[in-house]
């Protein structure tokens, strides 16, 4: 009987911290030898002449979410139910095709309902794919019921983290509301995870342009310049602060708004930012194409200039932003869910915001990072992987090739240079922000727990082997134990 279930053979194991060329050894899904010529196992990847990274981690994407889209308290007739185009299967196929084992994603709440009857729907949705899967949990309506019934049985469950919006209607919360979400998590533990843009400030903007006439897609990053997320990133902090609770600040499109993190950074504050490879890629440019095409690069914050693009580059490589996600929240274009749905004439406020991303992130911040020269391949591992699961409790589990961690890898070519097509997506979207974009370096395999799940771009997993993974209480989301006046009115969970 051989020793290992799988051997990948003679691959140059980038861990994020150095390079080695060594072999993999796999049982039972899990790593549990690194080392020079390992005997062969049951089945043996040829690895040679390939990078082999940890499978990616994708800390924050929107997959088959339903959506009600209105209040259930309002005594109006109860809005039908709709779902999010990407099922867990298109989405794990994306996942596959792109180099990435492991996603967290969203439950939803809408106002006037509770959660934990979303959570139980939304458990058996992802059941069905073939990804394994953590979740955040929305807060759009923090009652009583919600926070001191339903949450607590939802950490007991294994969700570790809250989302909340500061912006969007019906989604956003007011301070008051943020305030009560930061004390719920920092007496369960749990981290919260913000969406920073100033509500009223995008209202007003809005409303202005619209009455001017300016309704074209562009104007979408017109109504959100980079004064309106500064401003909600400065306030989500300092209210966190206030409450010392630890949070992370999603989609970090500007320098502005990392500048806000980097100086809580330097205060001690528990504060961690992200961005996504379209603040790195696409340009408010891009939404001011002729026609409707600019609607397909409408996401909130909105793609920047070529200039911002540097600096956010810079922010990285600083560690001020040190995880980068896909963000995938996808509309096709065509289609009563789509782009179109109010009509090819929609003003940019009624147009569905969001992009689809899954299988291009990691081949784009390959390429326009490591290939490139802005970042190294250590970093690249951490941004993509590593530092997501450490932030999210999934480490060591995942984001890692250590003895003991899940055999989670994706074997990339360097060297291949590859055109972007929405053929090459896999996923349940009719086109892609980045068509035509060319890329260098790509993922040629990618492992599932010991499992291969792709190859030369071809999917070959099974429906229902995704996997939930419950996430417990873990040190890099302490508190510190630092308020005001020594005030404490929430208390973090005994040690």
């Amino acid at each position: 009987m051989a020793e290992f279930d799988l051997v990948v053979r003679g691959g140059e194991v980038a861990t994020g911290f150095g390079t080695t060329r060594c072999d993999i050894g796999v049982k039972d899904g899990r790593i549990v030898a690194l080392g020079e010529k390992l005997a062969d196992g049951a089945r043996v990847v040829d690895a040679a002449g390939t990078l082999v990274l940890p499978g990616g981690v994708d800390s924050h994407c929107h997959i088959e979410e339903p959506s009600r889209g209105g209040y259930a308290s309002t005594g109006q007739a109860e809005p039908p139910l709709t779902v999010n185009e990407e099922s867990f299967a298109t989405a794990s196929s994306a996942a596959f095709a792109g180099g990435t084992t492991s996603v967290v994603c969203f439950i939803p709440q809408w106002k006037g309902y509770g959660v934990w009857e979303r959570y139980a729907d939304y458990r058996a949705r992802a059941a069905r794919g073939m990804i394994d899967h953590s979740f955040h949990q929305i807060i759009s309506d923090p009652t009583d019921t919600v926070m001191d019934q339903e949450v607590p049985r939802l950490v007991a469950e294994g969700v570790r983290s809250l989302k909340v919006f500061l912006t969007y209607e019906p989604l956003h919360l007011n301070d008051a509301q943020y305030l009560r979400v930061l004390t719920k998590a920092r007496t369960l533990g749990c981290l919260v995870t913000v969406h920073c843009e100033n509500y009223e400030a995008i209202n007003w903007r809005t409303h202005e342009l619209l009455k001017h006439g300016m309704t074209a897609p562009k104007y979408h990053a017109w109504a959100r310049p980079p004064v309106v997320e500064r401003e909600a990133t400065h306030r989500a902090i300092a209210l966190a602060e206030l409450v010392d609770q630890p949070i992370q600040i999603f989609h970090v499109s500007c320098e502005e708004a990392a500048e806000e993190i980097a100086r809580a950074q330097a205060r001690g504050v528990k504060v961690w930012g992200e961005t996504c490879p379209q603040y790195v890629s696409l340009t408010a440019a891009d939404m001011d194409r002729p026609g409707f095409e600019g609607a397909k690069f409408m996401c909130s914050p909105a793609p920047r200039s070529r200039a911002e693009h540097e600096r956010v580059w810079e922010m990285i490589r600083r560690g001020t932003l040190d995880v980068i996600s896909s963000d995938h929240c996808a509309f096709s274009f065509e289609g009563d869910r789509g782009k179109r749905q109010n009509g090819s004439d929609a003003v940019f406020r009624d147009i569905p915001n969001g992009i689809p991303g899954f299988t291009a992130r990691l081949p784009i911040i390959f390429s326009e990072g490591v290939s490139k020269g802005r970042i190294s391949l250590d970093e690249f591992v951490r941004l993509t992987s590593t530092n997501p699961a450490r932030l999210m409790g999934l480490a060591p589990r995942k984001g890692a090739i250590a003895i003991g961690a899940d055999a989670d890898l994706a074997l990339w070519d360097p060297k291949k240079k590859v055109t972007i097509t929405n053929a090459l997506m896999q996923h349940a979207i009719d086109y892609t922000p980045y068509e035509g974009m060319e890329v260098t370096g790509w993922p040629v395999m990618t492992i599932r727990r010991g499992e291969v799940v792709m190859r030369d771009g071809k999917v070959q997993a099974e429906p229902s082997t995704g996997r939930f993974l419950p996430r417990g209480p873990y040190a890099m989301i302490k508190p510190r134990g630092i308020t005001p006046d020594g005030f404490d009115p929430a208390p973090p969970p005994a040690a």
